[in-house]
């Protein structure tokens, strides 16, 4: 069980996709990924009886580059709790983030078998669609990084993405597939290409069958 598709608006003045490979610096992928924009989406509605699906994303803003330094911190506090010195850990990075980004986001969503007897797609189409026109949100949306603040709105009824290029983007980071018995979590990738100023979405499966032979052909 499917539910209609959504269109949502997502902008700032700046925002990073980490690429996974960069180690010592935050480098972001050209456009917005997948899992970003389901933190989007879940971040105006998530619950356990629905599952998001990203369809495409639109850029409606030149890709432009901003590069600064940031202060960080090397280490997580600990869950337990205890004393952590922020000055004793702090690192300064270096970013290469996205300025002035503007995206649509095309989704829907499945339900799960966490679904209890009173849920259903009309239900949960509704709250999403009056929490999204009432700019309601469960945490302030962001766009890769939590300090980059997204603005979000639905999407305007007629939009143009900005590029008309076809061109390759590389691997790109989808989501992580977590193991049924809930003790870990691998990372899955797919071969992103921004077409006509869209990037067009996978299904979860096909990406999931594309990861399985590239681990095949890498052993």
């Amino acid at each position: 069980m499917e539910s209609r598709r959504f269109q949502v608006r997502a902008r700032g003045p700046l925002a990073c996709f980490t690429r996974p490979e960069m180690k010592a610096e935050r480098v972001s992928y050209e456009i917005m990924t997948p899992s970003a924009a389901r933190g989007v989406l879940e971040a105006i509605t998530w619950k356990p009886a629905i599952s998001w699906r990203v369809h495409s994303i639109h850029v409606l803003a030149p890709i432009q580059w901003a590069s600064f330094r940031r202060n960080e911190v090397s280490d997580r506090a600990s869950p337990r709790g205890g004393d952590f010195f922020a000055d004793e850990r702090r690192a300064q990075r270096n970013t290469v983030a996205l300025r002035d980004v503007d995206y649509v986001i095309t989704a829907s969503f499945q339900m799960t078998d966490r679904a209890g007897e009173g849920d259903g797609i009309t239900k949960f189409e509704e709250i999403f669609e009056r929490r999204l026109h009432k700019g309601q949100t469960f945490h302030q949306p962001y766009l890769g990084c939590r300090e980059f603040a997204a603005e979000v709105t639905p999407a305007p009824e007629q939009f143009v993405p900005v590029e008309s290029v076809d061109r390759p983007l590389g691997l790109m980071f989808y989501d992580f597939a977590y193991s049924p018995e809930g003790n870990g979590a691998r990372p899955l990738f797919f071969e992103a290409r921004l077409k006509n100023g869209i990037l067009h979405v996978p299904p979860y499966a096909e990406v999931m069958r594309q990861n399985r032979r590239g681990g095949e052909g890498a052993t």
